[in-house]
């Protein structure tokens, strides 16, 4: 992912502060509260719901699924709506938005909030474009394509035969998230998308590296929490929950490989 010229990037802060809280005092839980799950209240910031989309038949079937309008698989279907009641339970303040990428898998999980506001949708929430991979397992990838496999695990910059890096993923990303934080400084805001831009974004707010993307598992139908403060900066309240899903799980994922589950 490239980044902007000053000493900061746009995601992660100023050049005069530091991006990330100083965790052992800043970000430390009150211990003197009773004991909960539930992340603070976000009271003068931005609090950001990621939400990846519920399971398909691609994901039981661990293939490449980028701009492919698929929809949800019955499973993916219950996972969606074990979504939606637990973001219900982390709502404590009127939802400023619910906005979704504008393929059909995140519109039905985006449908599963239960809530006055319509979805709104934005394309630079969509997936990574797989190009020439889209529907294949990642064993069919590496065998048809293994330099340029290789190539593109070693590096964000590398696309796909005829698809889309994770830097022009990120860049999208990006974009999306400072027009997000313009329009909403303060609230709480749910975002229903894929594991790309959610990895992509949490890299950036976590300060971390490109080896993220390729540690970082998420789960269909997961839930991300981060809040954005006025001051630049950002807390990571949690990664890829899924305590909803227990019995409603099912396929945990598209293809597991060296950069990502993907779909």
């Amino acid at each position: 992912m490239p980044q902007d010229s000053g000493p900061r990037d746009r995601l992660t802060g100023s050049a005069d502060r530091p991006a990330v809280p100083d965790i052992g005092r800043a970000a430390a839980p009150d211990i003197g509260r009773a004991a909960t799950w539930h992340p603070p209240a976000a009271t003068a910031g931005l609090r950001l719901l990621l939400v990846r989309h519920g399971a398909t038949a691609a994901t039981a079937e661990r293939r490449y699924s980028g701009r492919g309008d698929v929809p949800l698989s019955v499973q993916g279907m219950m996972q969606a709506k074990a979504a939606g009641g637990r973001v219900a339970a982390l709502v404590d303040q009127p939802l400023a938005a619910i906005i979704s990428s504008p393929l059909r898998r995140c519109l039905q999980t985006a449908e599963a909030i239960v809530s006055p506001l319509p979805v709104l949708t934005d394309p630079d929430l969509v997936e990574c474009d797989f190009g020439a991979w889209e529907g294949l397992t990642f064993a069919e990838v590496a065998l048809r394509y293994p330099e340029q496999l290789g190539a593109w695990m070693g590096s964000t910059a590398i696309a796909p035969p005829g698809g889309e890096s994770f830097q022009d993923v990120g860049r999208r990303a990006e974009r999306w998230l400072c027009g997000l934080r313009q329009a909403y400084p303060t609230g709480l805001v749910v975002a229903v998308t894929h594991v790309s831009p959610i990895k992509l974004i949490l890299r950036e707010a976590l300060a971390a590296g490109d080896a993220f993307l390729h540690r970082c598992y998420l789960s269909p139908a997961g839930i991300s929490t981060i809040d954005f403060y006025p001051d630049g900066g950002i807390a990571v309240r949690a990664v890829n929950e899924t305590a909803h899903l227990d019995g409603a799980a099912g396929p945990t994922s598209g293809p597991s490989t060296a950069a990502g589950s993907a779909s």
